[in-house]
């Protein structure tokens, strides 16, 4: 079941075909906070339907590319790498960092490597992209 999206004062019905959603709402450029708001509604509309036919999938996909063309261009994610990324998980997750301790196994340890007098090791790298279910190449520095 397709759901019905109010966008601005239009309000798009069950478009089925790639080019009734292209019609219904034309991606293009955003420039603004504005057209970023109403293109990330639109992409929620579909995220938030159970089943999308391929013309939405596509459709969808390149809602995304114009969003991240955007996000890209005005929001910059830093390069970061290492005990900053350790940080920067922990606070996203919410987690303390006694949480990594089953990892570090001393808190000497896991402590010397948050304050930088020690480096991790590949065993301790290893375990942590087990933890946060990433892949351990996000830990070192891009070249």
């Amino acid at each position: 079941m397709h759901i019905i999206s109010k966008i601005g004062n239009k309000t798009l019905g069950t478009p089925k075909t790639y080019l009734e959603l292209i019609t219904s709402f034309t991606p293009r450029k955003i420039t603004s906070e504005e057209e970023l708001a109403t293109t990330q509604n639109i992409i929620d509309s579909l995220l938030d339907q159970e089943n999308l036919t391929p013309d939405e999938r596509d459709y969808l996909h390149l809602l995304g590319l114009v969003v991240s063309e955007y996000e890209e261009h005005h929001y910059p994610v830093a390069d970061i790498y290492g005990i900053e990324l350790l940080k920067v998980l922990l606070e996203e997750l919410n987690l303390k960092t006694k949480a990594l301790m089953p990892i570090f196994e001393e808190e000497t340890i896991l402590s010397e490597v948050f304050s930088g007098k020690q480096q991790m090791t590949v065993n301790h790298i290893d375990k942590l992209a087990n933890f946060f279910h990433v892949s351990p190449a996000i830990f070192f520095k891009n070249v």
